[in-house]
């Protein structure tokens, strides 16, 4: 019978998907057959699944850190922001509506049954599945048909680690007073607390420790201490674009505009972990670098939105500069709709029904349309014959003169434009520069010819699993864990 156990957090980014993450790969090294779960998540930064769905981009992480591949049962809900307050709601990995967080809230409730069912279905091929909660356990307001947090632990009986951020400060406040604000019946479930993020002596903490013990009634663990190469991992969320800032001091550089709703902005994290590349996320109110020798358009969740707040911030222009004095530039979704003559959504898919102009620097016509194309692809890049493992995840149709110059071929069919000069080019593929070859194809002589992506992703896990099996004790952890007792 399989064991669960789930880590909650005192706020969001205390560290729970790495966590989580360390953990997967620690319990996969030591033999056993582990799963990541994650009830409910909002990001917009998703993968897609083997079983044609998609997952956010840290449950993703965790399979592969498990050693598994990832399922859409690993986050039977995930809700992606289109708006400040609605967002996209997924559901065993396809969309099912679009919400304000107001009716989303009224009506989650009802989703418990097939998030519970997908909990079954993990739990049934594993030793021990490890969940994760969402944001923070405190948050009483929203307590009220909860299927993320104390709602699932409840319905599944699952016990509860509280992890805690001490690098932000507060910590003892945080998880004492989480205890003090939840329903003792929520907080009958948490087993421990775990300090996360310690720098410095963990001696003088000791008393921390003792003190959140005996406030709580429960073990506290940890400190466990900063792991300084978590940015070399595929980040969760857009609170990750806060530290992303410039990445790299190669002598190549790739300016992104900080797009409202960029999505999967993890495409650009194997060229700022590139030696020989700076990556720039140009913020609003900033200008696109001159000098930069590539500029990227990144994905979106609301591509008419994000484009008209491009041109608010003067972008456009700068990437007509840019075109003029000779550069490249890439789309990817989004952004290679972006690069067309227009962008149609006649049923109101992204938000109000209309036609967007593109920037016109390909020659190509999107409209919206509401089914979502979600798929992994095996795919060549023409320009260089390079291969690209990669995934599509977007809604809407490309056609144009400029497809007929495809970016990239997928068995029979074309994919992708290019310009007729060849300095513009769009795709719909995601995680195309996670493809070594076709990295350095792209990059030329500045990419190192000995850097591995993937590689460094795998030996990154594995230094995080050895961190984590260090600094806890993980066989005291595996002994909260409880059995897995749904019918």
């Amino acid at each position: 019978m399989a064991k669960a156990l789930m880590f909650m957090g005192t706020g969001s980014d205390v560290g729970k998907s790495l966590l989580v993450a360390g953990l997967c790969r620690a319990l996969a090294n030591r033999g056993l057959r582990v799963a990541p779960f994650k009830p409910q998540n909002m990001s917009n930064n998703a993968a897609v699944t083997m079983d044609g769905g998609e997952i956010g981009r840290a449950q993703a992480l965790q399979a592969r850190a498990a050693r598994r591949q990832p399922l859409t049962a690993m986050n039977p809900v995930l809700l992606k922001p289109e708006q400040e307050t609605g967002a996209q709601v997924v559901v065993r990995g396809q969309r099912r509506a679009s919400m304000t967080a107001r009716s989303y809230w009224a009506e989650r409730g009802k989703l418990m049954p097939e998030v519970l069912s997908a909990f079954r279905e993990l739990a049934s091929d594993v030793d021990i599945v490890i969940v994760e909660g969402a944001g923070s356990a405190s948050e009483v307001n929203l307590r009220a048909n909860d299927i993320a947090n104390f709602g699932f632990a409840q319905a599944a009986g699952v016990p509860v680690v509280l992890v805690g951020d001490i690098n932000r400060g507060g910590v003892i406040a945080s998880v004492v007073g989480t205890f003090a604000v939840i329903d003792p019946a929520d907080a009958v479930l948490i087993r421990a607390s775990l300090i996360n993020k310690f720098q410095g002596d963990p001696t003088l903490f000791a008393t921390g420790i003792a003190f959140i013990a005996a406030r709580t009634g429960v073990p506290c663990l940890g400190p466990v201490p900063w792991f300084a190469d978590a940015t070399r991992l595929p980040a969760e969320d857009v609170l990750a674009l806060v530290d992303y800032g410039t990445g790299g001091s190669g002598t190549f550089t790739i300016a992104v505009p900080q797009l409202p709703r960029i999505a999967n902005f993890d495409d650009l994290d194997p060229l700022r972990a590139e030696p020989g590349v700076r990556l720039v996320l140009v913020q609003p109110g900033e200008a696109i670098p001159r000098h930069a020798d590539l500029v990227i358009l990144p994905g979106s969740k609301a591509t008419r939105s994000d484009l008209a707040a491009l041109r608010e911030n003067g972008w456009d222009i700068d990437i007509a500069a840019h075109h003029r004095a000779g550069g490249k530039i890439l789309g990817i979704c989004g952004g290679y709709q972006m690069l067309g003559r227009s962008i149609a959504d006649p049923e109101g898919i992204e938000g109000a029904p209309g036609t967007s102009e593109g920037l016109g620097l390909l020659d190509i016509e999107t409209v919206l349309t509401p089914v979502k194309q979600l798929r992994v692809e095996q795919a060549i890049h023409l320009a260089s014959g390079t291969a690209i493992a990669g995934y599509h995840m977007h809604m809407g149709m490309s056609m144009g003169f400029d497809v007929s110059r495809p970016f990239a071929r997928i068995g029979e069919h074309n994919e992708g434009a290019v310009s007729s000069n060849g300095r513009v080019s769009g795709t719909y593929l995601h995680g195309l520069f996670a493809a070594d070859a076709f990295r350095r194809a792209m990059l030329g002589n500045v990419a190192a010819p000995d850097f591995a992506y993937e590689a460094s992703i795998d030996t990154t896990l594995d230094a995080l699993a050895a961190h984590l099996e260090r600094h806890l004790d993980l066989d005291a952890l595996l002994g909260l864990a409880q059995p897995v007792r749904l019918p």
